[in-house]
């Protein structure tokens, strides 16, 4: 394996426009949601929130309302540990969310579209023997994208905080060993430009992606992908959904395991409760997402 220190991973690049995608901006919203998450039973104002992150309650208002779809208050009652038990064990949690809030429906249910294989088991075995992984970290409205592909399409993508970098490189490394590891910034940005852009989602021109895990594993990521925006499932549905309802746990481990967060929805999966569980590259990030997705869904 081609390990990377920290000085010689090169610095992010934004590949979205600067105005939603500035690390400095997720860092604020970041924090929001961590105070939201923790006393959203106390209600917390907008000044309570813009005091806790140094900013004017207006300033904060249109930051927030900008990056997420939703205001503050919004994103509180959409997110909340509190909500998502109660609604996550409906269909449609994050659309009810929406609409209990008073806002506008979508006119149409959106998605990232992906065309996907899996690679064979011998080459799973080989731990990524032969194989060429370009890599690049980008700027993106969760923090920062690994990036990782091969000459077969998409084949990582993992998350981290500005400082974190070396760490989700060997994370991500550590499960293909074996593989070649180039840093290339001209093959990845046009991935991380589609994937964290709605405006590219089309599903005549799907994101090729390489899934690369055991055969039970790669079961569980294609039940992921036919989870859409908007929707949850449990891991004992998933489980049945694969035809195995004995194995919940096996299956919340081959979600933790998934190596193409986001593009693979592994932050749909939720516990029998309907309650958010851990998630792989945080759970302040899980919820990020989700209530990112929602705001997706409520602005058209």
């Amino acid at each position: 394996m081609n390990a990377m220190t920290q000085t010689e991973i090169t610095r992010p690049q934004t590949i979205l426009t600067d105005e939603i995608t500035s690390g400095a901006d997720y860092e604020i919203v970041r924090k929001v949601i961590e105070t939201i998450s923790e006393t959203y039973q106390d209600q917390p104002s907008l000044e309570t929130l813009a005091a806790d992150v140094g900013m004017e309650p207006t300033a904060l208002q249109k930051l927030f309302t900008r990056w997420a779809g939703l205001s503050p208050k919004g994103f509180l009652q959409a997110v909340t540990l509190d909500h998502a038990r109660r609604l996550l064990a409906s269909d449609l949690p994050l659309l009810d969310t929406a609409y209990e809030l008073g806002l506008s429906g979508p006119g149409r249910l959106h998605d990232l579209f992906v065309t996907h294989e899996a690679m064979s088991p011998g080459e799973y075995k080989a731990k990524g023997l032969g194989l060429t992984m370009r890599y690049g970290f980008h700027v993106c409205p969760f923090g920062l994208a690994l990036v990782m592909t091969t000459d077969r399409g998409l084949a990582g993508l993992a998350f981290c905080d500005p400082g974190g970098e070396a760490a989700a490189l060997a994370d991500m490394q550590g499960r293909w060993p074996n593989a070649d590891y180039s840093e290339d910034l001209t093959a990845t940005a046009p991935y991380a430009a589609r994937i964290f852009n709605p405006a590219n989602w089309r599903s005549d021109q799907p994101l090729k992606v390489v899934l690369i895990g055991t055969d039970f594993q790669v079961s569980v990521w294609n039940a992921l992908l036919q989870i859409p925006m908007g929707k949850a499932l449990a891991y004992s549905d998933i489980a049945t959904k694969i035809g195995r309802p004995d194995a919940p746990r096996a299956v919340g481990a081959a979600v933790g395991a998934n190596p193409v967060s986001f593009v693979v929805p592994c932050h749909r999966a939720v516990g029998k409760s309907g309650a958010l569980t851990g998630y792989h590259w945080g759970l302040t990030r899980k919820k990020a997402i989700l209530g990112w997705e929602a705001g997706q869904l409520c602005a058209e």
